[in-house]
């Protein structure tokens, strides 16, 4: 599957509701921020087809083992402010995320 499908549904189905972006889905971050969600979307693809779970929770252990443990906001304890302040796209979104994922994979959003 190609990512630009994947980055297409991404944009319609999270970019669209996301807090950070203006009434028509752009992004509104500023021009020192990343999206969490963009920057890390190969990584997180990867992480929804090895896991192939059903269960969120256990996606969410995967997310934090091997995303959130690299990201610059994290503490040596894994502990991080954005995500405390669920100011975190990723995080935020990451439910809705999977599923956009495996709805591509479906071909039910292209």
């Amino acid at each position: 599957m190609k990512t630009k499908n994947y980055i297409d549904a991404i944009r319609k189905n999270i970019c669209e509701i996301c807090c950070d972006a203006d009434n028509q889905g752009r992004c509104e971050l500023s021009n020192g921020e990343i999206c969490a969600v963009e920057n890390y979307l190969p990584k997180i693809i990867d992480i929804v087809h090895r896991n192939n779970s059903e269960s969120l929770e256990e996606n969410f252990k995967f997310l934090r083992n091997e995303i959130c443990v690299h990201c610059k906001t994290s503490d040596a304890e894994g502990k991080c402010y954005l995500r405390d302040d669920v100011n975190c796209s990723l995080d935020r979104y990451f439910p809705l995320i999977v599923e956009t994922i495996k709805r591509v994979d479906s071909g039910k959003i292209i």
